[in-house]
Parts: structure tokens; sequence; C-alpha cells
């Protein structure tokens, strides 16, 4: 689902970097404005936990040298955890997409946080999640027999 995350194979996958820094966040986030608020308020909280997170301080001074939108939305100070509610996505190949998702801290790890992606049963949303699980498993058996 998330394959526009990680066409750069140069870096590092992160949401944050893709969602100010990458145009097709913009097609991928149907309300894209939400979506970049919502990722700065997590940044915040984040920040507010661990205060001295050097990676977080480092990915906070990239996007706010790259990105004009980020810099005024770290600037706002908002601070949000989310863990319930619906998202809408548009994915290049399958369209759109809204899923229900819920967020949960794991006990054995206190500082990560699992999120859980479900789709209406025999909706188009869970039709579309079957194409796309068609769709890349067919894209990465070509990729396996081009390697071979």
């Amino acid at each position: 689902m998330y394959s526009d995350v990680y066409t750069d194979t140069t870096a590092v996958p992160n949401f944050g970097r893709f969602t100010f820094l990458d145009s097709a966040a913009r097609r991928f986030y149907p309300d894209w404005n939400l979506a970049a608020d919502m990722l700065v308020a997590n940044l915040r909280t984040a920040a507010g936990i661990d205060p001295h997170d050097k990676g977080l301080h480092d990915l906070v001074g990239e996007l706010s040298t790259r990105s004009d939108e980020f810099r005024r939305r770290w600037g706002a100070h908002n601070v949000r955890i989310h863990g319930t509610g619906v998202k809408h996505f548009h994915h290049h190949v399958v369209g759109g997409l809204a899923l229900a998702y819920e967020s949960m801290e794991l006990r054995a790890q206190p500082d990560l946080t699992m999120t859980i992606y479900a789709a209406e049963p025999d909706s188009p949303t869970a039709h579309a999640l079957t194409l796309l699980a068609s769709w890349a498993a067919t894209t990465s058996d070509t990729s396996l027999s081009a390697s071979r």
C-alpha cells in the first residue's frame, strides 16, 4: 500500500520526508492538509516525550529547512496523538481507499506503536486491497524473475 514511500532507493523511507518533500504525497493523501497537520502534531508529541531524540531533531531540522509547509505547521506547536479513526488514501494502482485504523502502544516496547488498518468487509476498499495484493505479488514475482 505504501509503495510510493519506498520509491527513493537512496534514502531510508520516512513519512515526514514523503509528506513534505515528495510531490506524490499530495496525490496519495486526498486531504493532504489534514495528513500534514496530523503528522506534524504527532512529531511534536514525540518531541515532547523524548526531547533529546537526535534522529527526530535531525528530521525536524531537515524538514524545516526544505519545506515552508512543514516549518509553518511546526511553528503552530500543535500536539496530537491519534489512536482511532478513518484515513483516506489514493493509491496510484487501485485508487481511493478508506481504512479504519487503531493504534496501540506495545507493552514490550513502550516507545513503539502498532497501527492496524482494516477495510469494511465487501466494501470497494476491501476489493481494492485484494486487487492491490494481487498486483504487488505479480510485481514482486516479475522483479524476482528479472534478478535471476
